[in-house]
């Protein structure tokens, strides 16, 4: 039997930014949105530009937060745990890929990949980060390309580099 309490669960999440004219009409992003996904479920979010989709993203990756609503992820709520906390969330369980890469330039691809690694606590938790990092790369067509830097590479080569990055840590 499958599994149905939700891995991620969003209720009434809004989010307004400041003013930038100093007056009371604050731009409203997002607005009361509620959504939850169970594990091995798949979502696609959608829309025309400044609608909310990075600001959505943004508040689930905890890399911002919500002027209301909550945020559950496995049960816990994101705004409620400190700042390591949620950078240890954003480490081991979120897999980031930005549009922009993000790329280390003076790294070679074996190296931008295993960056995440480094702050995983223990030697135990890295333990095979190297092969599992080859092994990913071989898989994205990138095993020619270990000892590459950024510069090197074709933007598709680039997105997959950040592709293997984000799933290193087995999010």
């Amino acid at each position: 039997m499958a599994d149905s309490t939700p891995l991620l669960r969003l209720t009434a999440v809004a989010k307004r930014y400041e003013d930038p004219g100093g007056g009371d009409r604050a731009p409203g992003v997002l607005k009361g949105v509620n959504l939850e996904l169970t594990p091995g479920e798949s979502l696609a979010i959608v829309g025309p530009s400044g609608s909310g989709k990075s600001t959505l993203l943004n508040i689930i990756g905890t890399l911002d937060q919500p002027t209301s609503g909550t945020v559950l992820l496995d049960g816990r709520d994101l705004s409620a745990l400190s700042d390591g906390d949620q950078a240890g969330i954003r480490n081991r369980e979120i897999g980031f890929i930005f549009q922009s890469h993000h790329l280390l330039p003076q790294c070679t691809v074996l190296e931008n990949v295993l960056v995440p690694t480094l702050v995983v606590r223990g030697r135990a938790a890295r333990g095979g980060a190297e092969a599992r990092a080859r092994s990913l790369l071989e898989r994205v067509g990138l095993s020619d390309r270990l000892t590459h830097r950024p510069g090197q590479l074709s933007g598709g080569e680039r997105q997959r580099v950040a592709v293997v990055r984000a799933l290193i840590n087995q999010p």
